[in-house]
């Protein structure tokens, strides 16, 4: 550990949000760069600060700051020169030499206890001294708070944002109720909340303790997929965490209820506890999918007529069901069209698209996913968008939450992702006559509430999915929801069309969610299984097959061919498996730059994905000598790369994904990407690979299920390869049990129908 005390002589650069500062700093005989997180400091401060001295790449030897003190000025010298630096607003360098000749090194305690002095000084009004009093009141008040709030453990950076949400308030805040933090803060939640609340002294069977830690427990079941909780299993999850019996806890349920901060249902003998945003969101959703469902039949023989001109055009035929769902988009302004593989999505899609084009109407397409939406555009030769980039997110803050009125303490969009939402909503609706959403299984309540605000009632709203697929990552149930409801139209397309009955893997995939015996032995061109007994035994095939046999059997790229697994951890786990596979697939090379950041190397060469939105994020298309012909922003969760270069001296990493979007991550950023030569099967949903490697080994119970091997199997276009134990194949497809997601849009749709 290093110290250095001396005057702050520049603020080289200061990032205003968080306080993060590069500051240079003499201490009479050196000059120093100090970098870390120093908020309000002014030029002309006098600080020491302790920390590790570290050498950066450009810069040369730098002090990282763990710990600091603004001290006071030494001497009357040390004091003209803080009050020159311009750290009072008002005072520059003339007026603060006049104010230290009168009042010597006595200028301080002049300030603080006798400010109305100052207008002894020329130039210097009773009104100015009152001002200049309040403004170093202001930063000595933030220094103590600062001091004040460490000695809980909290970081520099959180600190800050207490100070400026409470002031003066906060002692009594962090003394009185610090579970209030949790409520107000962004990044302060109920665990932070209880070690302050511990270190405080506040009991544990403390009325703000429970009421926090209910609320807590409830949004813990939010980032579980729910939007709600039974009453039983609310209070169950929230003694276990805080060691409370629940029979303490029904008063404050009914607390939080008049605080509006939960909604509790009844439902059929039992009763169900909302967070209050998702309440309403499920409740606003339902009341927009009823004001959508409009009847408009179209005549008969004009529809008969358009639909025989279409088929003929085309050169296709239509199963009734398909037909159905023709006549149904034709003459709804909701319809719901759900199916398997091979069962006609695409072309019943289709020959609905070229009807509306006969009518010449405005159509928008869009998918969960950049993934989805390329397949959607490859499959009907429509442009086709995420349902992001088609509702215009954008960075600027905006408070809206599903409850009209209602203040979003997250700042955010639906789902309460900070400083960002729609530009498209009931006051600036999407201009389309029809709007077709596909991969619906992955939309969740807070993307289907912000989606619904954007459709006018008017507008044919089309929602294409597979209900078997896995449910969303987000809260909701969305699609099983409105299906289950049966108050909107839904085609559930069967039949499996002949040139699909051909592939074993849609055939397989129809047995596995029918809970039928799919047959292993047979000999199939696209459908593979090979029985390997050990872990060792299983990378070894999988790796050969990626590298050997897959590649030239689809026609497609190693880094095309995707092994999916169902876990993360263990020895066939998604990251054990990138491990292992950058080793044999990019192992290092001296002309491979490469980063290691939080015990995973990035090396140029390797296969990554993006593991969370990233609205604002710039890309570019570069053309011929590297010149950008096209810019824009935002990558998303799921999105898969290459990285193209490390640059050790600009710190930054260049990835380049679909459609050549060269995206440059600075070292900082790099825990929004992970190696992806292996994925998690949910990570895989709205993708289609030239074919997949799935390793087959026994794991949890919950995970190994049928719904998860049947979209890992539905993700391969031309070939599965499963590798490893028949009989934990088996058991997966004979496990129904699907992880219960508790919603309520199901129910909201019916109370309002």
């Amino acid at each position: 550990m290093a110290t250095v005390m001396g005057y702050v002589e520049k603020i080289k650069f200061r990032n205003e949000e968080n306080g993060y500062s590069v500051l240079s700093v003499q201490d009479g005989r050196e000059d120093y760069i100090l970098v870390g997180t120093f908020p309000y400091i002014s030029e002309g401060e006098r600080i020491e600060a302790t920390g590790r001295m570290v050498e950066h790449s450009l810069y040369g030897e730098q002090l990282a700051v763990e710990h600091y003190e603004i001290k006071p000025p030494e001497d009357a010298a040390a004091v003209e020169r803080y009050l020159a630096s311009g750290v009072i607003k008002g005072v520059g360098a003339a007026l603060a030499k006049r104010i230290v000749k009168k009042f010597k090194a006595d200028t301080f305690r002049i300030m603080e206890e006798e400010p109305e002095r100052l207008s002894e000084v020329k130039g210097i009004s009773e009104r100015m001294a009152l001002e200049i009093c309040a403004q170093v009141g202001e930063k000595r008040d933030m220094r103590q708070a600062m001091v004040f709030l460490q000695q809980y453990g909290l970081t520099m950076n959180l600190a800050l944002k207490i100070y400026q949400q409470y002031g003066p308030r906060l002692y009594s805040v962090i003394q009185e109720n610090p579970y209030r933090l949790a409520d107000d803060i962004q990044g302060v939640g109920f665990k932070i909340a209880d070690e302050i609340a511990a270190r405080v002294g506040i009991f544990t069977d403390s009325d703000y303790r429970i009421k926090s830690g209910l609320f807590y427990t409830l949004l813990q079941a939010v980032g579980n997929g729910h939007t709600c909780l039974p009453e039983d299993a609310l209070f169950k999850n929230a003694s276990e965490l805080l060691g409370v019996e629940p029979a303490h806890m029904e008063k404050h349920l009914m607390d939080l209820q008049m605080e509006k901060k939960l909604v509790v249902k009844e439902k059929a003998g039992d009763r169900f506890v909302y967070p209050a945003r998702f309440f309403y969101m499920e409740l606003n959703a339902a009341r927009m999918l009823h004001d959508l469902n409009i009847e408009a039949p179209a005549p008969e023989e004009k529809l008969k007529r358009r639909l025989e001109e279409i088929l003929a055009g085309e050169k296709l035929s239509l199963d009734p069901l398909q037909e159905q769902a023709v006549r149904e988009a034709v003459s709804h302004g909701l319809l719901i069209v759900t199916g398997g593989p091979g069962t006609g999505k695409t072309t019943t899609i289709n020959t609905i698209l070229r009807y509306f084009e006969k009518e010449e109407m405005e159509i928008l397409l869009a998918a969960p996913t950049g993934r989805a939406a390329k397949r959607m555009t490859e499959a009907t030769g429509y442009e086709a968008r995420t349902i992001h980039r088609l509702l215009e997110i954008t960075g600027i803050p905006k408070t809206d939450t599903g409850r009209p009125g209602a203040e979003d303490k997250n700042g955010g969009i639906e789902g309460g992702l900070e400083g960002m939402h729609f530009e498209r909503n009931e006051q600036n609706p999407l201009d389309a006559d029809v709007i077709i959403i596909d991969e619906m299984s992955m939309v969740d309540i807070t993307l289907l509430h912000a989606l619904l605000r954007a459709v006018n009632v008017g507008t044919r709203l089309i929602l294409v999915g597979d209900v078997n697929q896995l449910p969303s990552v987000g809260p909701g149930n969305v699609l099983r929801d409105i299906i289950e409801s049966e108050k909107f139209p839904v085609v559930k397309l069967t039949k499996i069309f002949r040139q699909a009955a051909q592939s074993d893997i849609i055939v397989n995939a129809h047995k596995i969610h029918a809970g039928e015996r799919v047959t292993l032995e047979k000999r199939s061109k696209d459908f593979l299984f090979i029985r390997r007994a050990q872990p060792a035994d299983i990378f070894r095939d999988m790796l050969t097959l990626v590298r050997e046999k897959l590649p030239n059997y689809v026609d497609a790229e190693i880094s095309e061919i995707q092994i999916m697994t169902p876990m993360r951890k263990g020895l066939l786990g998604v990251e054990q498996l990138n491990r292992r596979l950058q080793e044999c697939l990019n192992p290092p090379a001296p002309d491979k730059a490469e980063k290691e950041n939080g015990g995973t190397v990035f090396r140029v060469g390797d296969k990554v994905m993006q593991i969370k939105n990233d609205y604002q994020i710039a890309w570019e298309i570069r053309g011929r000598h590297g010149i950008p012909v096209e810019r824009g922003e935002g990558v998303f969760n799921g999105d898969m790369g290459v990285v193209r270069e490390v640059d050790p001296f600009a710190e930054t990493l260049t990835v380049e994904f679909d459609e050549g979007r060269m995206v440059e991550y600075s070292f900082k950023q790099l825990e929004e990407l992970e190696l992806a030569y292996a994925i998690t099967i949910h990570k895989s949903q709205g993708s289609e690979y030239p074919a997949v490697v799935i390793p087959i080994y026994p794991g949890p119970h919950m995970l190994m299920t049928r719904n998860l091997i049947y979209t890992a199997i539905t993700r391969a276009k031309a070939c599965v390869c499963l590798v490893g134990i028949p009989e934990v194949f088996h058991a997966m497809v004979d496990n129904e049990t699907e992880q219960k997601r508790y919603s309520g849009l199901k129910d909201r749709i019916l109370e309002i129908l």
